[in-house]
């Protein structure tokens, strides 16, 4: 492992033979964390792959190293960083941030004008969020999308969420906003 490379590229759709494993990690994750990762169906990795809104870390020797991907929301003015997941052999090595950095970039090219956020309760991702220029907000400036509330349904905090009528939860919402950095 110490001769690999890691590549981090959008996603293509040969990349399609890691999503189970994408899918796996990502619920072990959680269940190891006790935290609030929602599960991520085989179909709906598939699909931000081939649509190009996916972020994809591989080793040189064909491993899957990391993931993420870019969901757009009220016609296109709100895009989510959403799903960032590395796998055990490869954290602690920078990957989260190569990841996240790329898939805020691919968020701002295909969308320029969004508001881009990220809801996490994981302090690395604050922190690059931060890095980034996302801001920490309340719930009520991120999508009512029924359609993204339905994403927290498999998080083991949505109890919290929904007895606080989505209104705040476990998770910080983070936000970044084009028309104050350009």
């Amino acid at each position: 492992m110490e001769d690999e490379r890691i590549i981090v590229r959008l996603a293509q759709p040969s990349d399609n033979v890691y999503a189970q494993q994408i899918s796996e990690e990502t619920e072990r994750s959680a269940i190891a964390r006790g935290s609030g990762i929602s599960k991520r169906s085989l179909a709906s990795i598939i699909e931000k792959i081939n649509a190009g809104k996916a972020v994809m870390a591989v080793s040189n020797c064909g491993n899957w190293v990391g993931f993420s991907y870019i969901e757009v929301w009220d016609g296109g003015k709100l895009v989510s960083n959403s799903g960032l997941i590395v796998s055990p052999a490869y954290r602690e090595r920078g990957v989260a941030a190569a990841i996240k950095e790329q898939v805020f970039n691919l968020s701002r090219e295909k969308y320029p004008e969004a508001d881009i956020f990220s809801i996490t309760s994981g302090l690395a991702i604050m922190k690059l969020n931060t890095r980034l220029g996302f801001e920490p907000i309340t719930y009520s400036e991120i999508t009512h999308d029924e359609s993204f509330w339905e994403g927290c349904k498999s998080c083991v905090n949505h109890n919290i969420l929904e007895s606080k009528n989505r209104c705040n939860c476990l998770c910080t919402a983070m936000l970044f906003k084009p028309m104050n950095h350009n």
